[in-house]
């Protein structure tokens, strides 16, 4: 059976890039029928946190990437690990090394075996200089028996090559002399992270590695940490990097908030349509299949979407999920970090506002109760006496709405009366035309006489008013606009009219908001 994991540190938030490999083992692993296990890896003792193991359950939650079997804390498996690197050394596979800490600088010692690997494949150093690497067993016992602090290196070949056919990226070819004998325990007997992502993977019976292509390297290491253990190499699929707009590596340490997961959720994204939006991220489907339609809750939905462009259900994604449709070359995460407006990446929004606009609204509505309630803006009613108005305010005003946030901040005039008027709208459409401080109580007192209050009656209202006072039918709509919903543009002003009914609808055109707050 295909074992995939998801294998993420818990030293911050789920940044975007992690979330997509969760993503694609989530899919690979649903599409095969295989499972999709979850391994927090909490080693850095500094570092880990549980605020960051939450962040991480809570995004992949969120995302509805269920996981199978039980959670794995790479941190309870650290005496195995410990013991098997001693059992190398046992087996004459690895050795002791006796250099002093102070000279290894342990501290670094990752990015320390990265540096002086180039170093030494520049000027042709042989890399099985260590002098304790051929020490002879009995002194190397009779040092760690008396004390002396040791780390643990994996003896490399010095001869021969490793390879691998990566699903992503073909085969891959490094040669021994290339990479230094790895450190496997430091001399504080800390495992370090090839020995330990080996023998977690060994141990939960992966079959295939899915990540990021900045581990591309590791992965001769770990090959011959397989070869040492005497087990099955995985098959890997390494994934095309996220860069940012100007083609560095998007970095939660660099980009901040813009790159966690926990802010496209706080800030009214639907799960569904972020899930889509990251799939695209390094993966395409197969659109000679069908035609660019709209996939929601399997029924589909005819839209104008531009050419090319696919939103996908979950379903969908499932099924069209394929590790060879992965691209090789890296995808760009466009935003713009002091733009408010363009926040993050445009397709990301848009696609939102695809799945607000179309998704089928039993759905939608529990999403925007929840962000009414979270605002303080819900009321019992909207279950109960007034679940059907409920239903058609949210179903009118979603149209132009982007994110879940959209109902409690534009949309906030139609759950409460406690709504802000944009300046802009009131300057343009109320104080621009001085007549209209006498036109709109009068326009209330015309309203408040229709029976029934539909949006047919009102328009047939408002229309014999413009004339009868002679002015454009459009200058009473557009005023009227702001005065009820506090902004310059939204659904047709006589449906506005019908759901913000009779009595707030006269209220507001009676009130003198705009020329107390902006005259």
């Amino acid at each position: 059976m295909v074992r995939v994991r998801f294998a993420p540190s818990s030293t911050g938030y789920l940044p975007i890039g992690a979330a997509r490999s969760a993503l694609f083992n989530w899919l690979f692993a649903r599409k095969i029928g295989g499972k999709f296990l979850l391994r927090i890896e909490d080693t850095d003792l500094q570092r880990s946190t549980d605020e960051s193991t939450r962040s991480i359950m809570e995004g992949l939650e969120w995302l509805g990437l269920d996981y199978d079997e039980e959670i794995i804390f790479q941190s309870d498996n650290a005496d195995k690990h410990r013991t098997a690197a001693r059992k190398l050394v046992e087996e004459d596979k690895a050795y002791r090394d006796f250099t002093p800490k102070e000279a290894r600088a342990d501290k670094t010692v990752k990015q320390d075996i990265v540096d002086r690997a180039r170093a030494h494949a520049a000027e042709g150093v042989d890399h099985r200089s260590n002098p304790y690497r051929d020490l002879p067993k009995d002194e190397s016992d009779r040092r760690a028996a008396a004390g002396e602090p040791f780390a643990i290196r994996l003896k490399v070949a010095r001869e021969g090559r490793s390879h691998f056919s990566d699903i992503v990226y073909g085969e891959q070819e490094r040669g021994f002399s290339e990479i230094e004998d790895l450190v496997l325990l430091r001399s504080d007997g800390h495992p370090l992270y090839n020995l330990s992502v080996v023998l977690d993977d060994i141990e939960m019976g992966i079959t295939h590695v899915i990540r990021g292509q900045d581990h591309l390297t590791n992965t001769h290491k770990q090959i011959l940490l397989y070869q040492a253990f005497g087990k099955e190499v995985p098959q890997f699929a390494h994934l095309p990097l996220i860069l940012a707009p100007n083609k560095a590596k998007l970095s939660k340490r660099k980009h901040g908030e813009v790159v966690s997961l926990t802010t496209y959720r706080d800030r009214g994204f639907l799960p569904d349509a972020f899930v889509n939006f990251l799939v695209l991220l390094g993966w395409s489907p197969d659109t000679t299949q069908y035609a660019a339609d709209i996939v929601l809750a399997n029924q589909e939905v005819r839209t104008n979407l531009e050419p090319g462009t696919e939103i996908l259900s979950r379903q969908r994604l499932i099924e069209e999920f394929s590790l060879d449709r992965i691209h090789k070359s890296n995808a760009v995460f466009n935003f713009h970090e002091n733009d408010p407006r363009h926040w993050t990446d445009d397709k990301a929004l848009w696609m939102n506002a695809e799945y607000v606009r179309t998704m089928p609204l039993p759905e939608l509505l529990p999403m925007v109760k929840a962000e009414l309630r979270a605002e303080k803006l819900w009321r019992e009613e909207y279950d109960d006496d007034e679940r059907e108005w409920f239903e058609k305010a949210v179903d009118l005003i979603r149209q132009r709405f982007f994110t879940l946030k959209d109902f409690s901040l534009q949309g906030r005039a139609y759950f409460s009366e406690d709504f802000d008027l944009e300046e802009a709208a009131v300057r343009k459409n109320l104080l621009k035309e001085s007549k209209l401080k006498e036109l709109l109580p009068t326009l209330a007192d015309r309203l408040d006489e229709v029976e029934p209050f539909t949006a047919a009656n009102v328009e047939a209202a408002l229309r014999a008013f413009s004339e009868e006072a002679t002015v454009k039918a459009g200058l009473l709509i557009n005023a009227a606009r702001t005065m009820l919903t506090g902004q310059a543009v939204g659904p047709s002003m006589f449906e506005v009219f019908e759901i913000i009914g009779r009595e707030r609808s006269v209220m507001r055109l009676r009130s003198q908001r705009p020329w107390h707050e902006f005259s």
